[in-house]
């Protein structure tokens, strides 16, 4: 399972600029926010994918800002790790404080200020033992270590530490598929079989 496939609503960047917003369940009128905010919707790995290009910080902060907008009446359960509203594709970023990289198969967090390091050390993050990044203090289930990034995300950029987020999605081509849905009743579980009839 991919972090981007835990909250209703995800947002984020792939690693070539682009803005990208996944629905992780119905969302009335979510087709017609996002497009009205300017993203276009492309059909990617079995889901449907809203997209940006690659633009300025300051229009993909105002797009995305209108759609999140929108969204937030629907669902309190959105989660924006994207960097392009930080800073412009095209230009030269300075080294970020605070670097989560968060992939499906990865996570990993360092510092490069005694600041951030404390920060990452208030939300139960804990050196490891090579000294050259943080790991969750505690074994996280992804739903709670994607909240602990969130958190994180928030506090920092509330004292002006910059954040930077890698998903380890080079294009949008490479964005997960869903997670598959649970079946009602599959073979072996209780219920999979037909109900049993009373006699009379």
């Amino acid at each position: 399972m991919s972090f981007v496939n835990v909250p209703d609503v995800f947002i984020g960047s792939t690693d070539d600029g682009h803005t990208f917003v996944v629905l992780n369940r119905p969302i009335r009128g979510a087709n017609r926010m996002l497009t009205g905010a300017g993203f276009t919707a492309r059909r990617i790995n079995d889901r449907t994918v809203y997209l940006l290009p690659p633009t300025t910080a300051e229009e993909v902060n105002e797009r995305a800002g209108i759609a999140m907008y929108g969204l937030l009446a629907h669902t309190p359960d959105v989660v924006d790790l994207s960097w392009t509203t930080q800073g412009n594709p095209q230009d030269a970023q300075p080294e970020p404080s605070i670097s989560f990289t968060l992939t499906s198969t990865s996570f990993s967090v360092t510092a490069t200020t005694e600041v951030a390091r404390l920060l990452l050390e208030h939300h139960g993050f804990a050196r490891s033992a090579d000294d050259t990044s943080y790991q969750p203090a505690m074994p996280l289930g992804m739903p709670h270590l994607l909240g602990a990034v969130v958190r994180t995300q928030a506090h920092a950029r509330s004292y002006g530490i910059t954040v930077h987020v890698e998903l380890g999605i080079p294009t949008p081509d490479a964005i997960p598929a869903p997670s598959p849905r649970p079946s009602a009743a599959g073979p072996g579980r209780p219920g999979a079989g037909p109900a049993p009839r009373r006699s009379r």
